[in-house]
């Protein structure tokens, strides 16, 4: 591991008033992010066009039925489907109230309809995690799945008629999701070939649970369950391409999908290949738990050579990055550290967007004090991988006006793709 090989510089960095959460930061359709903090205060991070050059702007958000004395615990936005249009921004917030001489405290969840106009109130004792996953059922839409203290998920649906998200059994659309041990921390939901899909959720008490479903009946067609010592701060599910050198069909990428789970004091792991072998091989990820716990994570490709690479943020301040290198066998290999980069508080969050919309991509990490941008320097890049960049924006422009290039930064490919249930 070189510091060299560091690839980013920082664009511009943005302190907020009060800190956040890991539940803190979200994408707000292409180029917006929404980052919430813990004294009920939203703040709407974007690039804009200033005398002539694009700056960084944040600026607070006004969201009705949000009191001034509120926590807020999560936020989570996404566009609608076609043909109908808007953004739909769900906030989850903890709000004391006072009986007498005795103090109830309830979280509220409130959505907010249409370019941040409110169209309904929800509440639920609930706390910690607001979702997004696409569902098919009569069509093409989005709901939340929220996290309780009562060991369960709820599910928000929308009403089209009411204009309002109302709670629906959740075993009808996500049978695997109960019954659960413990209060989920973590979601993670992703579609695969033959009508398919993998859920996994991380506890408090430390158990990770996978499931393969069949996404027609919905029917839970296997289900996998591990137990960790601390509790489980995220999951990620993500495919990875291995080249198969060592059969009759040299070179073929081979794609498995993979499970990323990262705790509070034990070192990340990746489980391989978990529709074939379900939480029986695991890779780990060595140094991870050397700064304290993990608190997120992302799985990218951010120097564009078409392997991703694993993300860690750290409460002892630290960004890791790793790749997997391959080994003899076609289905072994391990996660090497590639570089790390120092913080001045802890990182709780990190989301790689287009923010400057241009059509290349930065990464957004949120920490303690505030929002930092990080740009991915071309220099830093093997030829090969500039390459494979400048095809990919090629290929880009052909579907609409190619944009200015930056010299100093790449972009990857969409990482989040629909989800069907």
């Amino acid at each position: 591991m070189s510091r060299e090989s560091y690839p980013f510089a920082e664009d511009s960095f943005s302190r907020f008033p009060s800190q956040s959460n890991i539940y803190g930061l979200c994408q707000a359709g292409e180029q917006d992010l929404l980052a919430a903090t813990l004294k009920g205060k939203v703040v709407c991070f974007r690039y804009q066009e200033l005398q002539q050059k694009i700056r960084p702007v944040a600026k607070d958000v006004q969201f009705t039925y949000i009191p001034v004395d509120a926590e807020i615990v999560s936020i989570d936005a996404f566009n609608k489907s076609p043909p109908n249009r808007g953004l739909v921004v769900g906030i989850t917030f903890v709000k004391v109230f006072s009986y007498l001489s005795s103090y109830i405290k309830g979280t509220i969840l409130c959505v907010y309809v249409c370019r941040m106009h409110s169209e309904c109130i929800e509440k639920l004792a609930t706390f910690s995690l607001c979702v997004r996953v696409q569902c098919d059922d009569g069509g093409r839409e989005t709901v939340f799945l929220l996290s309780g203290h009562d060991q369960r998920i709820h599910l928000y649906k929308e009403n089209a008629s009411l204009h309002q998200f109302e709670e629906q059994p959740v075993e009808k659309l996500f049978p695997e999701l109960q019954p659960l041990p413990s209060n989920v921390l973590w979601l993670d939901v992703l579609s695969i070939a033959g009508g398919r899909r993998l859920s996994a959720f991380g506890c408090q008490n430390g158990c990770v649970g996978l499931a393969l479903v069949d996404q027609t009946g919905p029917e839970v067609l296997e289900s996998w369950r591990f137990q960790f010592d601390s509790p489980v701060s995220t999951v990620r599910l993500f495919p990875l391409n291995c080249k198969n050198e060592h059969s009759e069909e040299k070179g073929v990428e081979m794609e498995g999908y993979n499970l990323l789970v990262t705790s509070a004091i034990e070192m990340a792991v990746v489980y391989r290949d978990v529709q074939e072998r379900g939480l029986s091989c695991p890779a780990y990820l060595s140094e991870s738990d050397q700064w304290d716990a993990v608190l997120c994570a992302l799985v990218i490709d951010l120097d564009f050579d078409g392997q991703k690479e694993v993300l860690l943020g750290t409460y002892g301040q630290e960004l890791l990055c790793y790749k997997f290198q391959q080994a003899l066998s076609e289905k072994d290999g391990q996660f090497e550290l590639q570089w790390r980069r120092s913080f001045k508080s802890p990182l709780l969050s990190i989301i790689y967007l287009d923010s400057t919309g241009d059509g290349l991509r930065e990464l957004a990490v949120l920490t303690l004090k505030g929002l930092h941008i990080l740009q991915v320097c071309s220099t830093k890049l093997s030829q090969s991988s500039v390459c494979q960049h400048n095809k990919y924006v090629f290929t880009k422009s052909t579907q609409r006006p190619a944009p200015e290039l930056r010299k100093d930064i790449v972009c990857n490919d969409k990482l989040k793709q629909p989800v069907c249930c």
